[in-house]
């Protein structure tokens, strides 16, 4: 069964070059592409694809107020979104964490990236490099605006745990962490996602980002 994914870009030419990508791989198809993030809720909504290709500046409704949009519909639990940005530029990464955003890929992404990119977050994986976490991280060390995470939560982990947490924080994926504590990467993941369920985080982005917020890791 093929993974289905939108792609939303007001670029045409960026946006056929990502479908054209994604189309070569028979284990993917393209159902619908948006130029705005009105077009992008609505195609969503009529495809209910399992990836969302998502550029965040788009004249009109940005991708941000889509992305938000898609995670809030119940009917749409299950569509990830990924955002297509700019790592060192973009000044709307936070926010996409917030939004929802499941990852994040550079506009220059090489065919192969991308096409491993869409199986991660479709296989249930949040996509986040360390290229990512590092611009992640610098966010939340200089962002005064935003209200600390009360690290109480942070209590209820347990020692591996708290260590798979900090792991994460690296950038490093489950396989890395499972090479790193000398465990089969199943069992990473569940412990990445434990830690989740009771830090409430959605993801791994939100996970890092609670964790320096906390003060439990440091930059």
């Amino acid at each position: 069964m093929s993974t289905r994914v939108v792609v939303v870009d007001d670029q045409d030419l960026i946006r056929g070059g990502f479908v054209a990508i994604l189309d070569s791989a028979d284990d993917l198809e393209v159902v619908g592409e948006a130029a705005d993030g009105d077009a992008a809720v609505a195609t969503v909504r009529e495809t209910v694809p399992d990836v969302v290709l998502m550029d965040i500046r788009m004249p009109g409704t940005d991708g941000l107020a889509a992305t938000e949009a898609i995670v809030a519909d119940p009917a749409l639990a299950d569509v990830r979104v990924v955002v297509l940005t700019t790592f060192e530029e973009d000044e709307y990464v936070m926010r996409a964490i917030r939004a929802g955003a499941s990852g994040f890929l550079g506009k220059g992404v090489k065919p192969a990236e991308l096409l491993g990119a869409v199986r991660t977050v479709a296989a249930g994986e949040s996509l986040l490099s360390p290229k990512a976490t590092r611009s992640l991280i610098a966010h939340v060390t200089r962002d005064t605006v935003t209200p600390k995470v009360d690290g109480e939560r942070f209590r209820y982990l347990t020692d591996r745990e708290r260590e798979v947490v900090l792991l994460v924080a690296q950038g490093l994926s489950n396989d890395e962490i499972a090479q790193q504590l000398f465990v089969s990467p199943l069992t990473a993941k569940t412990h990445v996602n434990r830690a989740m369920t009771k830090v409430g985080a959605r993801d791994r982005a939100q996970l890092v980002v609670a964790a320096y917020q906390a003060g439990l890791a440091q930059g």
